[in-house]
């Protein structure tokens, strides 16, 4: 019955009830009281991450994943961020990196913002090869903003986000988007 509810809900996604009822039994299997906690949001990283430390950006992620504030992930939130991050269309996925990004939710990705998330990402995958250009957390937030920030205030918006993702497939690329 939970599961018809969650159909119906995401009628208009591409997560099909078979998807639904599979990530709902996974979901029990690996949360049997029904919320994932941050720290076990954690170790889900660290299994995808071994290399790196993904402990700071899995945190960032849980901030967003858990919509209401309380301190975990329930079923609804958990498949509402799947259906968002693995099917939604670009915008929806670019506002939902925005607020990844915007950490104090007050509109506005600032370079320190940016740059906490950029580190984390880094610490996330460990050592990789990278240009000159961006083999840092600070260039690489330096040279996003040369691109995004059209007004120079040192603070992007929502639209100058999107716009600047969507004219450097580049930068859709590097922030963890992939293209759709």
């Amino acid at each position: 019955m939970v599961v018809l509810f969650y159909v119906k809900e995401w009628g208009s996604s591409s997560i099909t009830e078979k998807e639904i009822r599979q990530w709902h039994k996974g979901f029990l299997k690996d949360c049997p009281n029904g919320l994932l906690t941050e720290q076990g949001f954690i170790k889900i990283y660290k299994q995808f991450f071994p290399q790196g430390d993904p402990s700071k950006f899995a945190s960032l992620v849980f901030r967003v994943f858990d919509e209401n504030n309380d301190g975990s992930i329930e079923f609804e939130e958990f498949i509402r961020a799947l259906s968002i991050t693995s099917r939604g269309n670009l915008d929806e996925k670019l506002h939902w990196a925005f607020r990844l990004y915007d950490v104090d939710n007050d509109g506005f990705i600032t370079r320190d913002e940016m740059y906490n998330i950029v580190d984390a990402i880094y610490q996330m995958v460990g050592q990789q090869p990278q240009t000159e250009d961006d083999n840092t957390p600070q260039k690489r937030v330096d040279k996003i903003f040369d691109q995004m920030d059209k007004n120079h205030d040192d603070r992007l918006t929502l639209e100058e986000f999107r716009e600047g993702s969507k004219a450097d497939p580049r930068i859709v690329q590097a922030l963890s988007l992939g293209g759709d």
